[in-house]
């Protein structure tokens, strides 16, 4: 399915271009029809091996063709706007050529999609002040910091880790919360690239859930390398942080249909006391409110990652795509997380650790 749409897109671009410029050589489309024909199928069969094998030339490859299908997402949404405008422009009976129109359509995307770039690369601080009733008073003024979905793999690696583990341990947070995807499930040395969370560090603990990137397969390779640097991996269960209760529980527990109400009632959590449940994905707040728990901790949206991949996100997970909200007594927090998946793009969403004030 993601290839046949792959297909039409480029069909689309080179229909586009081509239209726009009658006259062409033959010889010449012939070359532009191979060439985009290959970069239609590049990311899939990048993927491909980018799941079995890591060496330099398979990551190179996957960057290329990642850069290549977010952009040719843009391109394709400046080629439907472009046949938008010239069927318009035909209506209303003006002379305005097509070339001209897709020259600066084109130009356009190909500016966001180099803005997308940049931007995915600079991680913000995003600050947030969150009340919760039952709150031990001595976490009254402490911070949390929460990071997800850093995608290590052919993307980004260690090196991108010990960034983002400065830029935390640099606010001196008082818990810290990994809410999955810390991997991309590509073939990747777990162990190696998980070595910089040795230096994370926080006077009341440092937690991680598994997400789905984790559990593609068998997830034990990803939760030991996290595990031996120090991290403690939360497997449906509750820990007890000077008073405040955290529940961790993995992506595939908590959305398989009434697994997470069984987990959450086996755990038995304390209604008179805040709570916090960290979870990947914010797919069924209503069974963690209904539960008791306080606050739910997520990532996994990506808030889309970039247009138009964003609307479809707030389509899936309405109020609770970004951001703080509520459902009935419970809060809900959604990072936009701090790496990527596929393209390595973001518009319209910022990569982000968010620091959390408890009062």
């Amino acid at each position: 399915m993601i290839q046949s749409v792959l297909f039409f897109t480029h069909f689309l671009f080179y229909e586009t271009w081509t239209f726009s410029l009658p006259g062409s050589h033959p010889r010449q489309l012939l070359w532009i029809r191979i060439f985009l024909g290959f970069l239609s199928v590049s990311f899939v069969a990048a993927s491909l091996l980018a799941f079995r094998y890591t060496n330099a030339a398979v990551r190179v490859f996957y960057r290329v063709a990642a850069v290549w299908v977010g952009l040719v997402s843009f391109l394709f949404l400046a080629s439907v706007a472009s046949w938008t405008i010239f069927g318009l422009v035909r209506l209303a009976g003006l002379g305005l050529p097509f070339h001209p129109i897709v020259v600066v359509l084109y130009s356009a995307a190909a500016l966001a999609g180099l803005y997308g770039v940049f931007n995915a690369n600079c991680t913000r601080i995003t600050r947030t002040t969150v009340r919760l009733a039952n709150l031990p008073a001595a976490w009254h003024g402490r911070k949390a910091a929460l990071v997800s979905d850093l995608h290590l793999g052919h993307v980004r690696n260690g090196s991108f880790l010990r960034r983002i583990v400065a830029k935390i341990l640099k606010e001196e947070p008082d818990l810290i919360f990994i809410a999955g995807d810390l991997f991309d499930g590509t073939a990747i040395d777990a162990r190696r690239a998980a070595e910089p969370l040795n230096k994370l560090t926080a006077p009341h603990g440092v937690y991680f859930v598994a997400g789905n990137h984790e559990q593609f397969r068998d997830d034990s390779k990803y939760l030991q390398a996290i595990a031996a640097n120090g991290v403690r991996v939360l497997s449906n269960e509750k820990v007890d942080a000077d008073g405040l209760q955290i529940i961790g529980v993995p992506y595939l527990h908590a959305t398989m249909d009434g697994h997470l109400a069984s987990v959450l009632h086996r755990i038995g959590i304390d209604r008179n006391r805040a709570s916090i449940l960290l979870t990947h994905a914010p797919d069924r707040p209503e069974i963690a409110e209904a539960a008791g728990v306080s606050l739910q901790l997520s990532g996994h949206t990506h808030l889309g990652q970039f247009i138009p991949w964003s609307w479809m996100a707030q389509r899936i997970y309405r109020q609770f795509v970004y951001g703080l909200s509520w459902i009935g007594k419970m809060q809900v927090f959604t990072s936009s997380g701090a790496g990527t998946w596929g393209p390595p793009l973001r518009l319209g969403s910022n990569p982000e650790i968010v620091v959390l004030e408890f009062q």
